[in-house]
This record gives C-alpha cells, sequence and structure tokens, in this order.
C-alpha cells in the first residue's frame, strides 16, 4: 500500500484492488503482477506529464518572455485561447 500511495496512486483505488485479491490465501507474485499492470498506463501518463513540463519549463522560462499569450514558439498568435481554459500544451504539446 504505501508504494501505491508513494506512486501517487488515490487510496481509494488501492483499497479498490486490494480487495481483488482472494481471501482464502496469501497473494502470489501473479496476483501483485495483476495489480500493478492495473496502474501501468496511469503511471506513464504521468511520467509523460512530468517530463512534459520539465522540458518546457526550462525552455519558456529561459526566453525571458514569461507570456504564453505573446510567446512566439509556444502560443504564436495567442492560438491557445481558442482552447479554452487549462494547460493545453503540457499534454498534448502544441501542434
Amino acid at each position: 500500500m504505501q508504494a501505491g500511495r508513494t506512486a501517487g496512486i488515490p487510496l481509494e483505488r488501492i483499497r479498490a484492488a486490494l480487495d481483488t485479491l482472494p481471501e482464502d490465501r496469501p497473494p502470489t507474485k501473479r496476483d501483485w503482477e495483476r495489480l500493478s499492470r492495473s496502474w501501468r498506463a496511469e503511471l506513464d501518463l504521468r511520467i509523460a506529464t512530468l517530463e512534459g513540463i520539465r522540458g518546457r519549463l526550462t525552455g519558456c522560462i529561459g526566453c525571458g518572455c514569461l507570456s504564453l499569450q505573446k510567446c512566439a514558439l509556444l502560443n504564436p498568435d495567442d492560438e491557445a485561447a481558442g482552447l479554452g481554459a487549462g494547460a493545453h500544451y503540457l499534454e498534448e504539446g502544441p501542434e
């Protein structure tokens, strides 16, 4: 349970996963592998998002403008305004 909490998996999801383990025997390696596979895609997405943030922070802060409205690199002509509120480029990257 501690490993799941450290990875950022909500306790409610950990509890639900643990509830799927058999009650008549101790969990096996195969049981734990099944549980970890169920979280792998979520963790991979979280890692990719954090890596994207890390890469963009250096470039954006390094240019000195600190303005997404005026940024010719990530947001020319304030194109992101049409996407609505939120950090669209952190998840998808600019197109």
